[in-house]
């Protein structure tokens, strides 16, 4: 028996493996649709070789005029699939990047401010959407938190005067 992540992220079976075909049949399931067998790892359909021919050949059958598309095991219509299309979670780059300029900020003062906004519009994606990103949100905070530091620390150190005593002491 098996057990089907549906597009809501909710564990739908045991069911059998013919139900699974059909649930591929009628495009309430794809390859990338998660499954367990009996207690197993989950993994993709199209790792299982018993689905491979209903999913080579899956196309929905045509609906009649008027009836409205089928949804993905406890999907309600009209509503997205949470993770995108097939329910895949994504990292969110711009979170990423601007950790990685947060953290160059220390270098480069331009880095640590471009580094700033791209933590904070990718903290407030990751809220807004969190089904939608794998990404967790220590990611931008760390983000915000050295992008914040880099800054600060150049502040006092233009405002004390430290920076144009240690531009005067480099050797040329």
């Amino acid at each position: 028996m098996y057990k089907i992540v549906g597009g809501d992220q909710r564990e739908y079976g045991p069911v059998t493996s013919d139900e699974v075909r059909q649930w591929i049949t009628a495009g309430r399931a794809n390859g990338q649709t998660l499954a367990s067998f009996e207690g197993s790892p989950w993994k993709p359909l199209s790792a299982f070789p018993e689905f491979a021919d209903a999913l080579r050949t899956a196309t929905p059958p045509p609906l009649p005029a008027g009836t409205p598309p089928q949804a993905f095991p406890g999907q309600a219509m009209g509503q997205p699939m949470p993770g995108g299309m097939y329910g895949v979670q994504k990292g969110n780059n711009i979170a990423i990047a601007g950790l990685v300029l947060s953290i160059l900020g220390i270098c480069c003062v331009p880095f640590a401010l471009i580094g700033l906004i791209l933590s904070v519009v990718g903290l407030v994606q990751i809220k807004n959407e969190p089904q939608t990103y794998s990404t967790s949100k220590i990611v931008p905070i760390l983000g915000i938190v050295f992008g914040l530091l880099w800054i600060g620390l150049n502040i006092v150190l233009f405002a004390t005067g430290a920076f144009d005593e240690m531009m005067r002491n480099m050797q040329r």
